[in-house]
């Protein structure tokens, strides 16, 4: 296995996804996951702490994880990212959240959260949920 990225958990950062700096908003973050997911998704396990995705190694794949995972890494610092190379796969591993944000996390990225393409109207939704982090979304354009 080769090692691509390590980001650790920023100590003592506030347990909110901000977007608020980031160059695209919520919702189109989230179709960006559902694009990569389908186009490469093999597997995704989760455990109480963390959620890894398998991705078939194709052309430009690589490149566009390690592209996402930093952007997320900006806005969410309270999670630590791992991202590998196993063969022909893409290991991507996000830990940091207890067992029941864990698996929000894995239903917001994998897009089983309530569709939506406003990310005001998709906050809003996980926000009305007791077991997520807070979210600020980036200003839609």
């Amino acid at each position: 296995m080769t090692k691509l990225l390590s980001i650790t958990a920023t100590p003592d950062a506030p347990i909110a996804c901000d977007m608020t700096g980031a160059q695209d908003t919520l919702a189109e973050r989230l179709a960006e996951y559902r694009r990569l997911y389908d186009h490469a998704l093999v597997s995704r396990d989760s455990t109480d702490d963390e959620t890894t995705f398998r991705l078939a190694a194709r052309p430009g794949v690589q490149e566009w994880v390690l592209d996402l995972v930093r952007r997320e890494a900006a806005c969410c610092p309270f999670l630590s990212y791992e991202v590998d190379l196993e063969g022909d796969q893409i290991l991507w591993t996000t830990t940091g959240l207890g067992g029941s944000e864990m698996a929000i996390l894995d239903e917001v990225l994998t897009g089983s959260a309530a569709p939506t393409d406003s990310s005001a109207a998709l906050a809003e939704h996980l926000e009305a949920r007791s077991d997520v982090p807070h979210l600020v979304p980036a200003t839609e354009v």
